[in-house]
């Protein structure tokens, strides 16, 4: 029984030390300066506008009917090779500083980085339009540049 104890004992230690002397590589690669960086794909540019649907007016909310007759009004004509909207829950703080608590959508829009200058006006002007239709305060905007492949 002790041969069998000390076996154990000895199995367990050597898997410790194997562990932790891979800890530091594991956790090296996880590193975004030492990440090596996907090469497939295109250079792109992925812009995400968040629309709130409650009105500072007091007006009705945005409904999904609303929100997607504007897309296909606003967006859709300037991006027809694709756009991504998704359902979310958002907070921030409005001019008189409250903190509104809304339904919001989220459109994602992926643009090869050499149609960034045309596309950032356009963008602007969905983001404008938006504000005059719904009498919001802003849209927000977030830029990233990616690489995509289709």
């Amino acid at each position: 029984m002790t041969l069998h104890f000390t076996r154990n004992r000895a199995a367990l230690a050597t898997v410790g030390l194997l562990l932790a002397a891979a800890t530091p590589t594991a956790y090296a690669s996880l590193d975004a300066e030492t990440a090596p960086v996907p090469t497939r794909g295109t250079p792109y540019v992925e812009t995400r506008l968040f629309f709130g649907t409650e009105r500072p007016d007091g007006g009705p909310a945005v409904t999904d009917r609303r929100f997607m007759a504007f897309v296909d009004k606003e967006v859709t004509p300037d991006f027809p090779n694709g756009l991504t909207v998704q359902n979310g829950r958002g907070q921030w703080r409005d001019a008189n500083g409250t903190i509104e608590k809304e339904r919001s959508y989220e459109l994602i829009l992926l643009y090869p980085v050499t149609a960034a200058g045309a596309n950032d006006r356009k963008i602007e002007e969905v983001r404008r339009a938006y504000e005059k239709a719904f009498g919001q305060e802003a849209v927000a905007r977030v830029d990233d540049r990616t690489r995509a492949d289709f």
